[in-house]
């Protein structure tokens, strides 16, 4: 994909902070993929998102989040993101 390149992060917290997480990781934007493991590494639950996917699709997401949220101590959000490449292919500047 030129131009674009796929960035990985991840946070280390505590089940109740979750949802206010996955919340504040998706306003920020250009998200391809969230994957929530536990503290021994495994996965969870792992949720693409697409730029189109919101409001009524995220639902029974954001009620499975929810209930690993009340039943986990300690998770690790992985998260994927899309970052523009800035002026690598752009002769001149």
């Amino acid at each position: 994909m030129p131009g674009k390149r796929v960035r990985t992060e991840e946070f280390i917290i505590s089940g109740d902070q979750l949802v206010a997480k996955v919340k504040e990781i998706l306003h920020g934007g250009n998200i391809r993929r969230i994957t929530i493991k536990d503290a021994g590494g495994e996965t969870l639950i792992e949720v693409p998102l697409t730029l189109g996917v919101v409001g009524a699709i995220l639902l029974p997401v954001w009620a499975a989040i929810g209930a690993i949220a009340a039943l986990v101590v300690k998770l690790k959000i992985v998260v994927e993101k899309i970052e523009e490449d800035a002026g690598e292919d752009q002769p001149g500047t």
